[in-house]
């Protein structure tokens, strides 16, 4: 990992100061912690490796690996101490958090299509075979799927809601940091 990778993962640029960095840490962790995402364990496997990789990216700019130049610090201390430039970087954080949160609701929407795939799938085959003979277990099959549809696709929708208020909670603070830079200039 480099610096510019770990700036990345933190959503700041080039140049972010200690402040900066640690904030979008703060806040980026507190958007990503798996424990927020319990009730899916797809989701929270996922959010466990980026939490990692977010934390590896912070332990890289603090511990004096990702350090910049005397040249560089001095150019970005000139910027983190003049009006607004954390709210600069929390910007930066939110809309790293914000580009996550998307993508994992992506993914959740593809799962609750699968679900919903699969259920429609099921209840073919349930009617099809649903008369008694050796073909019978096709028919409890068939149910079988339906039902494992219906709850992947009610789990998935009450996931994306849970996302889509993360998400607008993310929105709400980036139009609250938003106003208070125009309030500056």
């Amino acid at each position: 990992m480099n610096r510019t990778e770990a700036l990345r993962i933190l959503g700041l640029d080039e140049d972010a100061t200690l402040a900066d960095i640690k904030t979008a840490y703060k806040e980026t962790a507190q958007i990503l912690h798996p424990d927020r995402f319990a009730t899916n364990k797809k989701l929270q496997d996922r959010a466990t490796e980026q939490f990692k990789n977010l934390q590896e990216a912070y332990e890289y700019l603090t511990s004096g690996k990702g350090s910049r130049t005397k040249a560089g610090r001095a150019a970005s201390a000139t910027r983190a101490y003049g009006p607004g430039g954390q709210a600069e970087a929390r910007l930066a954080g939110i809309a790293a958090a914000r580009t996550q949160l998307v993508h994992q609701r992506d993914v959740v929407y593809d799962e609750r299509r699968n679900g919903l795939v699969m259920a429609g799938i099921g209840a073919v085959v349930a009617i099809l075979f649903r008369k008694p003979g050796p073909l019978l277990i096709l028919a409890t099959a068939g149910v079988t799927a339906v039902m494992w549809g219906i709850i992947q696709a009610v789990g998935a929708q009450r996931t994306i809601g849970t996302l889509n208020e993360h998400i607008d909670e993310l929105k709400a603070e980036q139009r609250r940091l938003e106003s208070e830079l125009e309030d500056l200039e």
